[in-house]
């Protein structure tokens, strides 16, 4: 625990380090600019960048080399990327009720699964899981459920309304190191186990979305961006630079991303 808790107090006396300069300069050895148009992104733990806009999605390589292209003009705009397996992306056309898992190439390599025909109309969210699984927040029945690889439903969380004793209004999740994180504005970050077993609540809200390193969450609020180690209970924050500009902020492996309307910012923190 005391390594991780000095890592986060390392990677943001690095941030007020890159922060106290201009971080756009465009001759920083550090800084990589990519220029492209995007609605949102995310990134994969080889330091791919995948970005989104009008429901084409678009891969960057770690050295901002533009590699792939994906499109599906009969599903529409892509709701959600997890390319938490950077071998097996998932894609969710929420309007349609479709996943589609693409390789590293950006091709399709299954059926599009359809959320209707196994029975769940109303799904808000999905994310991937280990093993090729994948989750889903059912809106209908309050509940999340995973699934193997063949589509086959191994575990469920039943009603979280009745559960939880609480109205949820999730927006986003994310499975991690055998967990999977929830998050609900108003009333935080709901953890469950691979069974779907309530384990706890970190009380983190307003948040839009999260990245989670080992025990870190890392998040933007507002103006700032921060770390919380949610087992210390310690966060911290620092204020962003050009804040009005900044579409997200996203920490991974080491590298911090600024999305822009016309562009993306890679800082290496090495």
């Amino acid at each position: 625990m005391i390594r991780k808790y000095i890592n986060s107090k390392f990677l943001f006396f690095v941030l007020s380090l890159c922060f106290s300069f201009s971080f756009i300069k465009q001759d920083e050895p550090k800084l990589r600019v990519i220029k492209t148009k995007l609605d949102y992104f995310t990134s994969d733990n080889l330091g791919n960048v995948f970005t989104v806009k009008d429901g084409e999605l678009v891969k960057y390589l770690v050295n901002g080399k533009l590699f792939a292209r994906y499109s599906n003009l009969k599903l529409g705009d892509i709701t959600t990327i997890d390319a938490i397996n950077p071998l097996k992306i998932l894609l969710y056309y929420r309007d349609f009720q479709q996943i589609i898992f693409l390789d590293n190439q950006l091709t399709t390599n299954s059926e599009p699964i359809s959320l209707e025909t196994l029975g769940y109309e109303q799904t808000d969210l999905v994310c991937a899981g280990a093993n090729n699984s994948f989750w889903i927040y059912n809106k209908q029945n309050n509940d999340l459920i995973r699934f193997n690889e063949n589509s086959k439903k191994i575990a469920s969380t039943g009603n979280l309304k009745q559960i939880l004793k609480t109205d949820l209004k999730p927006n986003f999740m994310r499975e991690h190191n055998g967990y999977l994180f929830l998050n609900s504005p108003e009333t935080g970050i709901y953890v469950f186990d691979i069974f779907g077993t309530f384990s706890r609540i970190i009380s983190l809200k307003n948040l839009k979305q999260f990245e989670i390193n080992e025990d870190i969450i890392y998040f933007q609020k507002d103006s700032l961006y921060c770390s919380y180690n949610y087992k210390l209970f310690d966060e911290l924050c620092k204020q962003l630079p050009n804040y009005s500009h900044i579409l997200d902020v996203r920490y991974n492996n080491n590298k911090l991303y600024f999305g822009f309307k016309d562009s993306l910012l890679i800082q290496n923190l090495n």
